[in-house]
Order: C-alpha cells, then structure tokens, then sequence
C-alpha cells in the first residue's frame, strides 16, 4: 500500500510502499477513502508535539470501509467507519473513570503514536471509531473527525445561554462550529489574520454578524470567544473583547508563548480555558447533531502524493475550508 511518512523533523513527508497491516485482537483494518488534514499535522511535522517517534505516517480524520477485523471483533465488511484524534485510553484511571478520557496519561493518538490516515490502509482500535452516515462523502465527513469534534467541545466549554460568539482563526474547525453555533441561534463574530479576504468572505459567507481582523474589537462585548489560531497573542485580545464573566477557549494543541497582560483583562470574573483533545461520548453527541442539522463542510481535495502540498497551502493560508487527501480522484467540492 501506498503511504506518506514522516522520517524526521521538519519533513517533507516522503512517499513509500508498505505491506498491508494485519488487524490484531480489538483491531479493524480499514481501506482508507479519505483523510483530512489539520494544523495539528503541522505541529507534528515541526516537531512542536512532544516525543514523536519517527516513522509516523500522520493523518488523524479518517473516513473508511472495514477491510478485515481482528479477534475479537466483529464489523461487517464494507461499513463505514471514521476515525478520529484520540485513538486508545486506559479505561482505568481517574480521567477514563470520571469521563474525562481525553485527559488520559496513557492515551494514544491517532497520526502522532499510531499511524494515521494519510495511506492506503489503516488500523485503528474498533472501540474508538465512529459508524459514519452516507449523508455525507467521505471526502466531506473526514474533517468533523476533528475539525468538527474539537469545535464541538470548544464550543460546549463556553457556557450556556450564549448570544455572541467570537472565532480567532477562520479555518476548518471554525466553519464547522460556526455553523453549529447559527443553528443554536448565537451571533457570530469572525477575527482573520490582518488582510485576509479570503477569510473574510467565507466568514460572511456563512452568516457572520460581524467580521473583522484580529486587532479589531466589535462594537459589542462578546459572551465567549474560541481561539483556534495557534497564537498566543490571541489570548489577551479576546480577553479584551468578551464582557464580565466570559469565557475564552482555546482549541487547539500547540500555541506560540502567551505573553503577559494586565490582569484588569482577566478581572471580572472572565474564564480563560483549554481545550484537551476529545471523548468518544463528544464524538456520538456530535456526529447526532450533526445528522440533524445541515452542517456543511467546505473541502478542497488533494490526491494522497500531494499530502505535502496540501500541508503548504494549510500552512500559508491558501485554504478555504479544509483540506482532504482523497485515495482516488475527487474533484473539489464547496
């Protein structure tokens, strides 16, 4: 089979040939259709993740058919199945028995510990993969995997009763929790790197109320925030830009130093969080929602051998949406 390796730190990923996994006991062995790609990819590919054993084959939003099952398992041929970031917890500590598998110590990863998606074939714990509706492409259901999930959870962080939302980072977990969020009935506030059009259009696009750079405020104090740019400057303005007991999350798994700021920013009662990762319990109550609603992800689809191109253009900001490795030729969607 045909995959994309990570040798070392900085990369490019190279392209290889692997024998087909055999699936071992509580394992599924899945024909990859298609695979997202996150900015997560891009902390592994830096090297900003801890411990990374190299080889790794990356790629943690993955949607495909059941090839062969392990002992122990039992899958019909053919069903459909995603699989997302987290991809083994203990499911005996404190955090595995208090809900909180997310926070595991001995989780493991998908595309970081266990090889992902951005290959012909992939293994994955049968216990931690999601059954996938055909509502959807499989191009197009591969970010909620993560896109989806994370914006979900950051999403449930910011309380109840919310009316204004804001977004730092208009990217792929931003489209899809921002539509989830006008659906709920919440005004959204948009906040683009400076100059970003492209952005800023999407942004208005799908609804937003009011769309601006992220050393803007908007007119209104917000309820919450959710930053998913990988910047630490972010923290003290969205500070600045929600009201007296707010809340500020953030997203996503690396970010640039937080550098200091006046704690009249924080004072109020304002709540600064982080968002860890996701649960299987996210996952269900998620892709249920999601299956109600008309939640449309926007994907721009790379064969598998231009997986390090698609890492660029995510990199540079070329993007609209998410984008996908598909294992076979797609055409574009929007």
């Amino acid at each position: 089979m045909k995959v994309m390796v990570l040798e070392k730190r900085g990369g490019p990923l190279q392209a290889r040939e692997r024998p087909i996994p055999v699936p071992g006991p509580g394992q599924v062995l899945l024909k990859v259709e298609a695979c997202a790609v996150c900015r997560t990819d891009l902390h592994l590919l830096d090297g900003e993740l801890p411990e990374i054993h190299y080889p790794i084959v990356p790629g943690h939003e993955i949607i495909g058919h059941v090839a062969s099952c392990g002992p122990g398992v039992m899958l019909e041929n053919g069903m459909r199945l995603g699989v997302p970031w987290l991809g083994y917890s203990c499911g005996e500590c404190w955090y595995c028995l208090h809900e909180q598998e997310n926070l595991c110590d001995r989780a493991r990863f998908t595309g970081y510990q266990i090889d992902g998606g951005f290959a012909e074939y992939t293994l994955a714990d049968h216990r931690f993969c999601f059954p996938i509706s055909s509502d959807y492409s499989a191009a197009e259901a591969a970010p909620l995997m993560c896109a989806g999930l994370i914006g979900y959870r950051s999403l449930s962080m910011c309380g109840n009763d919310l009316q204004r939302l804001g977004i730092y980072g208009f990217g792929a977990a931003a489209h899809i929790v921002a539509q989830v969020a006008l659906w709920q009935g919440i005004a959204l506030y948009a906040f683009t790197r400076p100059g970003d059009e492209r952005a800023q259009l999407f942004a208005h696009h799908l609804g937003a109320t009011w769309v601006g750079s992220s050393n803007q405020l908007p007119d209104v104090p917000l309820d919450a925030a959710i930053i998913f740019a990988p910047v630490g400057d972010l923290v003290p303005a969205a500070l600045r830009a929600v009201r007296k007991g707010g809340s500020v999350v953030c997203g996503g798994i690396h970010m640039s130093d937080i550098p200091s700021f006046p704690y009249a920013l924080l004072w109020g009662e304002r709540q600064l969080r982080s968002v860890a990762n996701l649960t299987r319990k996210d996952g269900e109550k998620f892709l249920e929602l999601a299956s109600n609603t008309t939640i449309h992800t926007q994907v721009e689809c790379y064969p598998l051998h231009a997986a390090n191109e698609a890492l660029t253009n995510l990199r540079e900001g070329k993007l609209t949406g998410a984008a996908v490795l598909v294992m076979a030729e797609v055409n574009s969607q929007d």
